[in-house]
């Protein structure tokens, strides 16, 4: 099959994907039927600890009935969470998410400790985590492979991406500009050949999966795993 009909059948695929979606939400019954209203759509704030991937993986979510402020700070674990609070007070957000990673690989007693004193900050706030144990690239793994969770060496992350990306036609520069292109998130949108499942349900799936592995009590040491699911998922409740 040439690339253009791949192409053309992958968008056709996520277009009744986000059909049966919007289906599910309107199929919900109706109690009551009150005059119309004027609603305002919630607005999402994400901060992110990457200053390029991150952003430019969510700002690609398109949403019709909530809005997303991503934001990639440079900001790490507690201190991310805390530029969070100060974003959150100076407008009206309702949902704010913190993304972050164990970065570095948190095998020093106080690198751990920041990493999960985050976690634990984050909540006492009412914050969405969206953390990632060791990186966010691994979200973006679980799209293509069925990792199981153990553990995988931060500078392997880049060639495993890319060995993934290759039948594809596709990279992920995480040298350079680190940045989820259009072509790279239609991909991770797309629909797997093997399994027929849209990419995305994949990864919720088995990041789901491979975090109710751990017990959560130091998730410095839960590698790999990653709460991003939550974030995705919450999102596409919007589309």
């Amino acid at each position: 099959m040439k690339m253009k009909d791949k192409n053309a059948e992958q968008i056709a695929a996520r277009k009744r994907h986000r059909e049966l979606l919007k289906s599910k939400r309107k199929s919900q019954p109706i109690l009551e039927r009150s005059s119309p209203v004027l609603i305002e759509k919630p607005t999402i704030l994400i901060v992110c600890e990457g200053v390029n991937t991150e952003p430019s993986y969510f700002k690609q979510f398109r949403l019709s009935s909530a809005t997303i402020k991503p934001i990639g700070e440079g900001y790490n674990t507690v201190s991310l969470v805390e530029r969070a609070k100060q974003l959150a007070s100076e407008n009206s957000y309702d949902q704010v998410w913190c993304v972050f990673d164990a970065d570095p690989k948190p095998d020093n007693p106080n690198q751990a400790k920041n990493f999960n004193d985050a976690i634990s900050l984050a909540e006492s706030k009412g914050y969405g985590l969206a953390y990632s144990n060791q990186a966010f690239e691994y979200w973006l793994i679980l799209h293509f492979e069925d990792h199981q969770g153990g553990g995988m060496a931060r500078t392997d992350y880049e060639k495993k991406i890319n060995k993934l990306l290759e039948p594809h036609k596709v990279s992920y520069d995480g040298q350079g500009s680190k940045k989820v292109t259009s072509r790279l998130f239609d991909l991770l949108d797309g629909v797997d050949s093997k399994t027929k499942e849209n990419r995305v349900d994949l990864a919720i799936k088995r990041a789901e999966r491979n975090y109710d592995l751990f017990d959560h009590t130091n998730p410095a040491s839960e590698e790999s795993s990653t709460t991003v699911f939550r974030l995705v998922r919450e999102l596409l409740t919007y589309i």
